[in-house]
C-alpha cells in the first residue's frame, strides 16, 4: 500500500569535472510495508536486468542488459539519511523518456529507501542518462522514475500477499494441531475412564466372588438329605446331589441353613458342605 507519492528535485553528476549539472526532476512515494520488505523487492528488481520506462529500438519496447551497481559517478555520493542502491545500462543509444536524449550513453537509477516506522517505509527514485562523447546529462520526464516504482510496489504486494498467505497456512497448521492435541487428550481421557471403568467391573466381580465363596457352598459326594429341623432325627425334604450349589442363610456350630437353586430351605450339617473350588 502507498501513502503518498511525491516528485522531488535531484543533483545528478556527469562524472567528469566538466560534466553539465542539471535537477532531475524524480519520483517519491511511502509504503505501509517494512523496511525489509522493501529492500527485498528493491533488490529484485536491481536483478532483473530491466531499465522500467524507456526503450532504444521501436520494435524492443523493453531494454535489458541493465546492471545492478554499488555506486556509480553519474549521481553525486549519497549523503541523506536511509541506504542508497543503483542500476545502470551501458550503451543505450538515444533512449525514450530522457529529455533531449542523443548519441550513446548510459541509463542510471538511484534508489533511495528509508524507515518511516515498523510498517511504514520511504522511497525515492531518480533517473539519467549521459551521453559517451559530449558527457551531457539528461533528466528523465518521469516516466523511468514511476515505472520503477511501479514494478517494485508489485513486488512488495507479492511479498507481503505470500507472507500473508505463509501466516495463514501456519494458523491453520497450529488449528489442526491444537484439535489434533484436543482428540488425543480426548482420547486419553476416555481411555482413562474406560480403563477406570473396567478397574470398578473387576473389582466389583472379585468382591462378588468373594462374597459368593463366602456365603455359597455345594454339598459333598456323594450328596446329603436337606432336613426339615437342625437334627438327625429330623424329617428329610429331598435328597441333593453330589457338588449342588447351596446359599448359606442361617450358620450354627453344627448345623447350615440353606437354600436350593430351587427355592427349597431346609438344613445340612456342617460336615455335608465344601467350599466352592
Amino acid at each position: 500500500m502507498v501513502v503518498c507519492v511525491a516528485l522531488f528535485a535531484a543533483t545528478c553528476s556527469g562524472g567528469s569535472a566538466g560534466a553539465e549539472q542539471l535537477h532531475s526532476p524524480g519520483f517519491a512515494a511511502e509504503f505501509v510495508a517494512p523496511l525489509n520488505d522493501v529492500i527485498q523487492a528493491l533488490k529484485e528488481v536491481l536483478e532483473d536486468q530491466i531499465i522500467h520506462g524507456t526503450q532504444v529500438f521501436d520494435k524492443e519496447p523493453t531494454l535489458t542488459g541493465a546492471v545492478a551497481v554499488d555506486s556509480t559517478p553519474l549521481f553525486a555520493p549519497w549523503q541523506g539519511p536511509g541506504q542508497a542502491f543503483y542500476k545502470i545500462r551501458k550503451d543505450a543509444i538515444a533512449p525514450r523518456h530522457f529529455l533531449e536524449s542523443g548519441d550513446q550513453g548510459t541509463i542510471a537509477i538511484r534508489y533511495v529507501v528509508t524507515s518511516a516506522g515498523p510498517d511504514r517505509t520511504r522511497i525515492r527514485i531518480d533517473a539519467v542518462y549521459v551521453e559517451n562523447t559530449r558527457r551531457r546529462v539528461h533528466a528523465s520526464d518521469g516516466t523511468v522514475e514511476s515505472s520503477e516504482y511501479k514494478v517494485i510496489e508489485g513486488r512488495v504486494q507479492a511479498i507481503e500477499l505470500a507472507e500473508q498467505e505463509a501466516a495463514d497456512a501456519k494458523q491453520r497448521q497450529e488449528s489442526a494441531e491444537l484439535v489434533k492435541q484436543t482428540m488425543i487428550l480426548q482420547r486419553e481421557d476416555e481411555t482413562t475412564r474406560l480403563a477406570a471403568a473396567q478397574s470398578s467391573v473387576q473389582d466389583l466381580e472379585q468382591r462378588v466372588s468373594a462374597m459368593r465363596h463366602e456365603v455359597v457352598r455345594r454339598v459333598a459326594a456323594p450328596g446329603a438329605d436337606i432336613k426339615a429341623a437342625p437334627f438327625r432325627s429330623a424329617a428329610s425334604l429331598k435328597t441333593l446331589a453330589a457338588y449342588t450349589e447351596v446359599v448359606i442363610v442361617i450358620v450354627t456350630a453344627h448345623w447350615l441353613g440353606v437354600e436350593t437353586p430351587d427355592g427349597q430351605r431346609g438344613w445340612l450339617r456342617v460336615t455335608q458342605l465344601e467350599s466352592l473350588p
